[in-house]
């Protein structure tokens, strides 16, 4: 069946992008041998997946981009790409008009729906930009010519050639991220074919045109990177300073209970905290480092993208989203960043 699926959409025509830099010596090997694996493993058509390989064209502007990512900036610069008047006035936006579905989302899955609606926020301005990439070319550039992370890529490039199949998709004709991520929640292939879900019961998973199904794919993948209803996602850590190194370099998985860090002088700066372990985070604020508690919500987000960073954006986004829509405003809306 899966021969038979890929056999009929890859047949598309693929077509290549030209003037583009040449690739690295090495990428024609990689390229032969993932052909071989993926006709060895998974009994691809010989000729139509040497057609779709071949119909791949290298990017030097994905390698650029990937090597200069977001997350490299510090914190209080990273944060103003996010905390924006049009990101949140677009969330409210976003909010209001797919209310029923959110609802629904949150309740299925336990997810708030301001968090659910500020990653759609922080990966594509709600659906605004999803990428402009061919999916193939990204994955292709990165898999063959990125030395870094080329297994992690081959693997997403597999991925996507069995989500074609699965998903009635034309890969010459898909776009997304630099790194090859899909929709209005920027999955990858991986993610889109374990954790993507049809929400709007029409039997197709469509990241891309489906806002429904975008929905319930984010608040399912959270839900199975283990959200938990109604915890704190972070509180600022009162009583945090340079002399906590050890706790902030223990890592972002929460290791340390509360009383854990009461013992070394930590505390919550919210009172009604609900977070039985938490990691320490320091970020690089306007005036000086901030401290935060990372609790186990904060960890679940930083599996959508692997940052501490991007999971304070999406969490005070999330925040500045439900003030606005409730009418509102959390304390972090009210209180001027350092």
């Amino acid at each position: 069946m899966q021969k038979r699926l890929f056999s009929l959409f890859l047949i598309l025509l693929l077509f290549p992008a030209l003037g583009n830099a040449a690739p690295p010596d090495d990428y024609q090997r990689h390229k032969e041998r993932f052909r071989a694996e993926m006709i060895a493993r998974h009994g691809f058509d010989e000729a139509l997946l040497q057609r779709a390989l071949d119909a791949s064209v290298y990017k030097q502007g994905i390698i650029d981009a990937i090597t200069r990512p977001a997350e490299g900036k510090p914190w209080h610069a990273y944060r103003e790409i996010f905390l924006t008047p049009k990101r949140i006035e677009g969330g409210e936006a976003f909010w209001k008009r797919h209310r029923d579905l959110l609802t629904r989302a949150e309740e299925r899955f336990g997810v708030p729906a301001e968090v659910i609606v500020a990653i759609i926020g922080v990966e594509t301005l709600y659906g605004g930009y999803t990428g402009n990439y061919r999916v193939i070319d990204a994955l292709a550039t990165l898999g063959f010519g990125y030395p870094r992370r080329g297994e992690f890529f081959r693997g997403e490039l597999e991925a996507f050639l069995l989500l074609v199949g699965e998903q009635a998709l034309d890969p010459g004709t898909v776009k997304g991220s630099y790194a090859g991520a899909i929709g209005l929640g920027q999955f990858i292939p991986s993610s889109y074919r374990e954790y993507a879900i049809d929400f709007d019961g029409d039997g197709r998973i469509d990241l891309l045109d489906s806002v429904a199904d975008a929905i319930g794919s984010v608040a399912n993948y959270l839900h199975r990177h283990g959200w938990r209803q109604g915890m704190t996602i972070t509180s600022r850590a009162q009583g945090a300073n340079s002399s906590h190194t050890d706790f902030v370099e223990a890592g972002m998985k929460p290791t340390f209970t509360l009383a854990q860090f009461a013992e070394a002088g930590i505390t919550p700066e919210r009172q009604d905290a609900r977070c039985d372990k938490a990691s320490l985070i320091r970020l690089e604020g306007r005036q000086g480092d901030e401290y935060w508690l990372g609790c186990d919500n904060f960890y679940v987000i930083t599996r959508y993208n692997h940052s501490n960073l991007y999971a304070m954006a999406v969490t005070q986004l999330s925040e500045a989203i439900r003030g606005a829509y409730t009418g509102a405003p959390s304390f972090d809306l009210r209180r001027p960043e350092p």
